[in-house]
């Protein structure tokens, strides 16, 4: 319970010590991709592809011994999070969130991962507005990245999908073939669910879940035509404007 970090900022408070176990550059990425599943070494650097593998290792490193992960045995060079790691959950959703109000547009060499799209899914979705809306397994594709998300009243399970995504478990209770075409590696299935996949741009997501674009006019790839619409509802996140004054050249 004493236990420090190496450099820490000589101030007795919670987000002190918080910034200390988890505020190292890239520390928080690899908690967001945790919290989709367990991962190996190779899938974290593949998520990450920018990140030096010695820095990955030490990050890796740093967080067990902070208690936010821990080895997993039965996964060769697997790590997944702790109890005091997922307590994590809360703060990355609030930051995706806070992050799309500043997101602006994508770099070149900038794209979106599985596991990001997965929280990104995550942070957005609205509980009070799918629990009237009818349950539904929404398959999108972002650039490279594709993941499922099961909504069923205020229950989300989001998984990555696709030949090069990490399997992560099915949700509980679903089974038999998928009832969406089309989508290699796309485990389980429906369980009478209805499906919609669709695909978009990473600045068309970011306008949809903003409530910016119009989603009868994003095309559907296969299943329920108001699906978009649905998606639209449920997932949502409202951008903060910034009230700084802006700068005259």
């Amino acid at each position: 319970m004493g236990t420090r970090a190496p450099r820490g900022f000589g101030e007795y408070g919670g987000i002190a010590r918080a910034l200390e176990r988890v505020g190292e550059r890239w520390a928080l990425l690899i908690v967001r991709d945790l919290l989709v599943g367990p991962r190996r070494y190779s899938d974290l650097k593949a998520s990450l592809p920018r990140i030096p593998t010695n820095i990955l290792s030490d990050r890796l490193r740093e967080l067990q011994e902070a208690g936010v992960l821990r080895r997993v045995p039965s996964v060769r060079g697997g790590y997944e999070l702790t109890a005091l790691g997922r307590g994590l959950e809360p703060v990355v959703l609030a930051l995706e969130s806070w992050g799309w109000s500043v997101l602006g547009d994508a770099a070149d060499e900038e794209r979106t991962g599985h596991e990001a799209l997965a929280v990104a899914l995550r942070a957005a979705f609205r509980a009070d507005a799918a629990a009237n809306l009818p349950a539904t397994e929404y398959v999108l594709h972002v650039g490279r990245a594709s993941v499922a998300a099961q909504v069923d009243g205020r229950r989300l399970e989001v998984v990555p999908v696709g030949p090069d995504a990490v399997p992560t478990p099915r949700p509980s209770g679903a089974s038999g073939p998928s009832g969406v075409p089309g989508v290699p590696g796309v485990p389980g299935g429906t369980g009478g669910l209805a499906s919609v996949e669709f695909a978009l741009e990473p600045a068309e997501l970011r306008d949809l879940v903003a409530g910016r674009a119009d989603a009868a006019r994003i095309p559907v790839l296969a299943g329920d035509a108001d699906g978009v619409a649905r998606f639209a509802e449920t997932f949502r996140i409202d951008p903060v404007e910034s009230d700084a004054p802006r700068s005259v050249a």
